[in-house]
């Protein structure tokens, strides 16, 4: 996964929501196994990495609760 980051065309945020919908997309198209698992996983992370940028870069910053 690379970012071009002189020329963005999407912002971080919306480039980790794409991906873990893509993610999600493609585990939902395999059978149960490893490789879906772990296809589970990374769009559980890049989900997770989008909402703690959005924190992150958020004007009101407070501690998450």
């Amino acid at each position: 996964m690379q970012i071009n980051l002189r020329n963005p065309r999407r912002s971080p945020q919306q480039h980790l929501a794409e991906e873990s919908i893509r993610l999600r997309v493609e585990a939902e198209a395999m059978p149960p196994g490893v490789a879906r698992d772990r296809l589970i996983r990374m769009a559980r992370q890049a989900q997770t990495a989008s909402r703690i940028n959005a924190w992150v870069a958020s004007r009101g910053l407070k501690a998450p609760t």
